[in-house]
C-alpha cells in the first residue's frame, strides 16, 4: 500500500514537472524602425501634428499614444524637428515653438 500511494505522488510531481517546462515564454520584438529621409520626415510630421493637436507640451509617450507610433519613432520625428527649430523642449516635455 505504502508503495502505490509514493508512486503516485512522484507521478503527480512528474506531470506538474513537465507543465511546468511544457510553459514557452516569448519576449517581444522591438519595431524595426526604417531610417531614411522619407521615413524620418514622416514620423516627424506625425510628431508635429500630435503636438498642434494637443495644443501644449507634452512627454515622449504621450507625443507616442497620441501619433500612434513608437516611442523611438517620435525620437526620430523631434530630432527632425529640433533640427529645423519647430519645437523646443522645457521640463522633459516637448512643445512647439
Amino acid at each position: 500500500m505504502v508503495e502505490k500511494k509514493t508512486t503516485k505522488v512522484a507521478a503527480e510531481k512528474k506531470e506538474t514537472a513537465a507543465k511546468k517546462t511544457a510553459v514557452k515564454k516569448t519576449c517581444a520584438k522591438k519595431a524595426e524602425v526604417a531610417l531614411n529621409a522619407e521615413n524620418v520626415g514622416f514620423k516627424a510630421g506625425d510628431v508635429y501634428q500630435a503636438l498642434a493637436a494637443n495644443g501644449a507640451a507634452m512627454t515622449v509617450k504621450e507625443i507616442a499614444k497620441a501619433a500612434k507610433i513608437a516611442e523611438e519613432e517620435v525620437l526620430l520625428g523631434m530630432g527632425w524637428l529640433f533640427k529645423e527649430g519647430k519645437v523646443v523642449a522645457a521640463e522633459g516635455k516637448v512643445t512647439l515653438a
